[in-house]
């Protein structure tokens, strides 16, 4: 008993130390840890439920992607129309519309209706919080703490989308005991259900007690042409994380028939790998240089996408599956090198305020690309096949590999 008391004062001693007092840390990664929940739960029933309740086809999934994407691409716009907003503010207009979003779906019997609730309310409130609490993440932390706030940040929404996996996983699987003949839109609808009171949740601590209303100066656009390499590379990225992002899990759905339960538990296990993957790869980046890191991970990515693509007709069934879940888990942790880009566009700036506009502008170029890549793939899908899909995600990431030996070697200072 005295052990975990000593363990609880430690572990306050270090949060004081890392945050300010009264700025709302505490509100602030309880709901990015509910909010995690929430990701991991939604994430984990999507694509069976538009497979299962609305019978998507490759083409059809793609298109959905496209106005999901919507609001990335629109997102500095989304911001600049909130200029006079605090932080705090736009964190809660954002889990606002992910919340109304959330109780659309309890009520998604038409694809209009799926449209506008899954994809554009929730996919709008889920990016407008992406840049907010990144800011956040900065704003409550002591000085020379950013770091530790921003890796405690990332390690809070893993462990949430691990929980909200298994969550998954034990509904369906009690909903199947108590109603063994009973419709699947049950299962489907209590999510959903916990979904509102989760963002629920996180609506309320978005209400911290004694939080000033300081406005933070916002990210605009910034096209410089020092920056063009990194443009390039946020394209590439785009194209290839969103083959995988968008057609990866139907792949196990629509091929493998992976059960609701099997994704939501498959989900929560990337997500707790890449609790300690971020940290990993960042230790590799500072070791052997953001140009290295670039080439090596999209190499293996290129064989990734290959076998993905392929491994139904390479191998059996039963072994087939299992590769594809292998190769699932490394795409997620080989995404998380994705950060090597904006190390390298830190090194090329001049000012935190153009580092900060420049990788906002990244996000735009990589969900105009992104956009354009689940259209297309979703065609590929339905008149090529699945395996050309993938061969397009492979030529990706080979292009990424053959761009990414024009950057700096490491010792070498960056191009101006």
């Amino acid at each position: 008993m005295i052990t975990k008391d000593f363990r609880t004062m430690r572990y306050f001693a270090k949060f004081t130390a890392t945050f300010h007092s009264g700025r709302g840390a505490r509100n602030f990664f309880i709901g990015v840890l509910v909010f995690g929940i929430a990701i991991g739960a939604f994430t984990g029933v999507f694509n069976n439920y538009l497979v299962e309740i609305h019978q998507y086809t490759g083409a059809q999934r793609g298109l959905l992607e496209f106005f999901r994407e919507m609001p990335g691409l629109l997102l500095v716009l989304l911001l600049a129309l909130m200029h006079r907003f605090t932080e705090w503010r736009i964190l809660r207009i954002a889990t606002l519309i992910a919340l109304i979003g959330a109780a659309g779906l309890l009520f998604s019997g038409s694809s209009s209706l799926l449209v506008i609730c899954m994809v554009v309310l929730w996919s709008t409130g889920e990016h407008l919080m992406m840049p907010v609490r990144n800011s956040i993440a900065l704003h409550i932390a002591r000085p020379g703490k950013q770091g530790a706030s921003l890796g405690m940040f990332s390690s809070m929404g893993y462990l949430g989308q691990v929980a909200g996996g298994l969550l998954v996983a034990l509904i369906f699987q009690l909903v199947a005991r108590l109603l063994p003949d009973g419709a699947r839109i049950i299962s489907y609808n209590i999510v959903w259900g916990v979904l509102v009171i989760l963002m629920l949740v996180c609506f309320f601590c978005s209400f911290p007690k004694g939080v000033g209303s300081e406005i933070v100066k916002r990210p605009r656009l910034y096209f410089r042409r020092k920056y063009s390499k990194f443009y390039v590379l946020e394209l590439f990225h785009g194209a290839r994380k969103q083959i995988f992002l968008t057609f990866a899990p139907f792949v196990l759905v629509i091929v493998y028939g992976m059960t609701p339960q099997q994704m939501a538990i498959l989900i929560g296990c990337c997500a707790a790998i890449n609790i300690f993957s971020g940290t990993i790869v960042g230790k590799l980046i500072d070791w052997l240089g953001y140009r290295n890191i670039m080439i090596y991970d999209t190499v293996i990515l290129f064989f990734v996408c290959i076998t993905y693509g392929f491994a139904d007709s390479w191998f059996p069934k039963n072994i087939a599956l299992w590769v594809v879940i292998v190769n699932y888990i490394l795409d997620a942790i080989i995404s998380t090198a994705a950060m090597a880009s904006s190390i390298y566009a830190r090194e090329i700036s001049t000012s935190k305020e153009e580092l900060s506009s420049t990788l906002s502008t990244g996000i735009s170029v990589n969900h105009l690309i992104s956009v354009l890549a689940a259209l297309l793939g979703g065609v590929l899908w339905d008149t090529l096949g699945v395996e050309v899909l993938f061969i397009f995600a492979a030529v990706m990431g080979l292009l990424n590999t053959l761009f990414a030996t024009t950057l700096p070697k490491p010792g070498q200072k960056p191009a101006h």
